[in-house]
């Protein structure tokens, strides 16, 4: 770690080393060159989800043409990749544009006061020597949107009294050999999803996805032929910006499609499954979810592997609920046993509010659960703070992508201005609403922690990745609600005439 005031005084504290923060690092270097920055990271390696989840055959759920940064092409065959190849690509751009320097591992952020005189943040930070402190005159939140310490786990009952080996995914065992093993794993999300016909594929005796009710499931190809095909013919860069516009648009025209004409959606998403599926199976019982398409995320089945993992007999969805927990197993409410030597939970994420620091503003303790966010990035009244928070229909990055464009537009206005504090004012007739428009299990419990939006813009969500593109990208800084105000004496930058994102949004 540096030393001296220097080191703990910066324009841009980072706070998270996953691919959100990595991503704005590089952003920051290209587009706010003068403004010194450094990233906390509490864990001691680049990565953050895909370095901490290390289940069999974690992969993404999108796409690596829309996942990946817009400024690095992805060059591998895949396009729905796996978790290791995702954390190389991750490492490769710290180290690819010296990002890595800027890191300090083993830090944790756990306040955060502003003072509105000096239009800085003074941070407390914990390590395993103890706590201290550093300065900084903007906050960008990097840390996702869940608690890497802990999952969610229902209380199952008679739990304790099974014999066999059980945990939640989450956590996965690094020893764990489940080779010749009946396994069940309860859940129907993109976890478990990936984990049974990876398992099967690896030797288990029998999987049995548990599911208390069924998600919709698509299958994509792992390998997009036509996007590897661009690549030889137009090279990396150029067939990158051409296969992400592509998807892009392809996303948004299923997801509208799916919210305006969702009978058609799902009797095109059956259609899919008659063709995967054995004959005369229970697609009513198994696979017929009891709300819209898109009203929980879609599930992506890449290569149809679950479903071959299902004709061959290894596989198994049972549509019940747990009674409880027995020795050898779990007995369900049907009254059916099911036999297992390993079960997993698959039972989803306990979401975290930028990971649970404490936000003062001038001495007053800022809550940001039930806060107004504002352009889906910021707080309102709450100033020189950002935050990275990616799309729930399309890929996590598209976002963060342009979350960091505008921070660093916003950042270079402050410096040609001369001002040190940009904040959002909340306008009292906009009617708050909910933050996210999901029925999904996880965010309804969450419903007490997380902050709103508004019934209009700026301070609504969209969801929308051309619209937000446009009001990132192109939209008007002063636009009546961000205030500007106090004196700086950071660099004065020039804003650039032409400032632009880089790769395929260039």
């Amino acid at each position: 770690m540096e030393s001296g005031d220097e080191a703990n005084d910066v324009d841009v504290l980072v706070i998270g080393a996953g691919l959100s923060g990595i991503g704005t690092a590089w952003h920051l270097q290209h587009h706010c060159p003068d403004r010194s920055y450094a990233i906390l990271e509490a864990r001691e390696t680049i990565g953050g989800t895909w370095d901490l989840f290390r289940y069999p055959g974690i992969r993404s759920d999108s796409d690596m043409y829309t996942l990946g940064y817009s400024f690095e092409p992805w060059t591998s065959d895949k396009a729905i990749a796996d978790g290791p190849s995702i954390l190389a690509y991750v490492n490769m751009v710290a180290d690819k544009y010296d990002i890595r320097r800027r890191i300090r591992f083993g830090q944790r952020l756990v306040a955060a006061a502003f003072d509105s005189a000096s239009a800085r943040w003074t941070v407390t930070i914990e390590t395993a020597e103890g706590q201290g402190t550093m300065t900084c005159r903007w906050l960008h939140m990097c840390t996702g949107y869940y608690d890497y310490a802990q999952a969610y786990l229902p209380d199952f009952p008679g739990r304790d009294t099974y014999a066999g080996t059980f945990f939640h995914a989450q956590f996965w065992p690094e020893q764990l050999d489940y080779r010749g093993k009946r396994v069940v794993v309860i859940g129907s999300g993109a976890t478990a999803v990936t984990i049974v016909p990876e398992m099967v594929a690896d030797g288990a005796a029998q999987v049995t996805m548990l599911q208390r009710s069924p998600t919709y499931m698509v299958s994509r190809p792992a390998v997009d032929k036509v996007a590897n095909s661009l690549r030889w013919l137009l090279g990396d860069k150029a067939s990158y910006s051409v296969v992400r516009w592509r998807n892009v648009l392809m996303q948004q025209a299923f997801f509208q499609f799916a919210r305006r004409r969702p009978q058609a959606m799902k009797k095109m998403i059956r259609k899919g499954l008659l063709k995967e599926l054995p004959p005369d199976y229970e697609i009513e019982t198994h696979f017929n979810p009891a709300y819209n398409p898109w009203d929980q995320r879609l599930c992506l089945v890449p290569d149809a592997d679950l479903f071959a993992a299902i004709r061959s007999g290894k596989a198994e969805v049972v549509t019940d609920h747990v009674e409880r927990f027995e020795p050898d197993g779990i007995l369900l409410r049907s009254g059916r046993e099911l036999k297992a030597d390993v079960i997993v939970a698959a039972t989803g994420l306990k979401l975290q509010l930028l990971g649970d620091v404490a936000f003062t503003v001038d001495g007053e303790t800022r809550k940001l659960s039930g806060a107004m966010t504002y352009k889906g990035m910021m707080f309102g009244d709450v100033p020189n703070l950002s935050y990275s928070f990616g799309y729930t229909n399309a890929s996590w990055t598209l976002k963060a992508d342009l979350t960091s464009f505008y921070v660093c537009r916003l950042l270079n206005h402050l410096a040609v201005t001369g001002k040190g504090i940009a904040v959002p004012r909340v306008q009292p007739d906009v009617r708050p609403v909910d933050f996210l428009d999901f029925s999904s299990g996880y965010v309804q419990r969450a419903k007490d922690i997380l902050p709103v939006q508004g019934d209009r813009a700026p301070w609504k969500l969209h969801q929308n990745y051309i619209r937000d593109l446009r009001s990132l990208k192109h939209g008007k800084l002063e636009d009546g609600v961000m205030a500007f105000s106090g004196d700086t004496d950071w660099k004065r930058g020039r804003m650039p005439p032409a400032l632009s994102l880089a790769g395929a949004e260039a």
